[in-house]
């Protein structure tokens, strides 16, 4: 039995598989329409989700199988002080897959070691997100038709950004891969991802407080917003929040098939402007989201078509 925890959980060529997978199932998902007929997906969501907890949804249901779980603590008999470990080997009974977001980073791997059925990790704190990681992986390599060789810019909250943090993981296993880190300083990066993941494989990458001047560098611009629910002081965020606001003025110096990615929900630093540019994925992005969600749960559940 395969959790996914983390992005690396998965070799490279499982990611390669996966990929494929998805882009298929993108081209023809009729195909995979009862692939997951009688097989049940818990949802066990701790923190407030849209797109995720959705998608994965939708990503069940269009593979022909049902779906149970909750979608806040407040729904759940966490809010009567019921562990993780106890809920999870509940919940191994009642589905056969399981995906479950988190506050608290390492709550779905302590959930992985109590699961007799698949865990994956919808999101873990500012820690992981790695089925987001899948979806930023399969849009690039849908609409630039390789993950090797590209300048990728993460803007924004870097510090609690789990989806940066997820995707940073990712990339480096491509060769030739670059990044500029472009945010407040005190939004940087955590030390730990420099020094345990950029450093050691010497991948080249440079921090910057100003967007314009990176702009015409890069080949992904990957933005982020400045997350409310990760400050303990409102101050801060109120004073970081507007940071860095990307419209179509700036989207002037970019190069002309640079693409533009955002895990969403937005809040104001993507303008409303940008979404006619044809080089704003993001939308497309959550699309993409749905189809990876289906490979994987194939592949966690060891289902192939004939």
């Amino acid at each position: 039995m395969k959790h996914l925890i983390s992005p690396l959980d998965l070799s490279p060529d499982e990611l390669s598989d996966l990929l494929d997978l998805a882009q298929d199932i993108y081209s023809a998902p009729e195909k995979y329409s009862h692939c997951c007929a009688g097989k049940k997906l818990a949802t066990l969501f701790y923190e407030p989700s849209t797109r995720t907890r959705l998608s994965f949804e939708a990503a069940m249901l269009n593979l022909g199988g049902s779906v149970l779980g909750f979608s806040s603590a407040d729904s759940s008999s966490a809010a009567k002080g019921e562990s993780v470990a106890d809920t999870i080997r509940v919940m191994s009974f009642y589905a056969d897959i399981c995906a479950m977001r988190h506050p608290k980073e390492g709550a779905p791997l302590v959930a992985s070691m109590h699961a007799s059925i698949p865990v994956i990790n919808a999101g873990d704190g500012g820690h992981n997100h790695p089925t987001q990681t899948l979806t930023d992986l399969l849009t690039i390599k849908s609409l630039k038709g390789h993950l090797d060789g590209l300048t990728i810019g993460f803007c924004g909250d870097l510090k609690f950004g789990r989806t940066v943090h997820s995707l940073i993981n990712a990339m480096v296993r491509y060769p030739n891969t670059k990044f500029v880190l472009i945010s407040p300083k005190e939004l940087q990066v955590p030390a730990y991802i420099k020094e345990e993941t950029l450093d050691p494989l010497n991948i080249p990458y440079e921090e910057t407080t100003n967007l314009e001047e990176a702009l015409p560098k890069l080949d992904i611009l990957y933005m982020t917003r400045v997350q409310k629910e990760r400050f303990f002081n409102e101050e801060d965020y109120i004073r970081l929040k507007d940071t860095f606001i990307l419209d179509k003025q700036k989207m002037q110096l970019a190069k002309e098939d640079m693409l533009v990615l955002h895990p969403l929900p937005r809040v104001n630093e993507i303008s409303t402007d940008v979404d006619d540019d044809p080089r704003a994925v993001y939308f497309e992005q959550a699309n993409f989201g749905v189809y990876v969600r289906m490979a994987l749960i194939m592949t966690l559940l060891g289902i192939k078509l004939d």
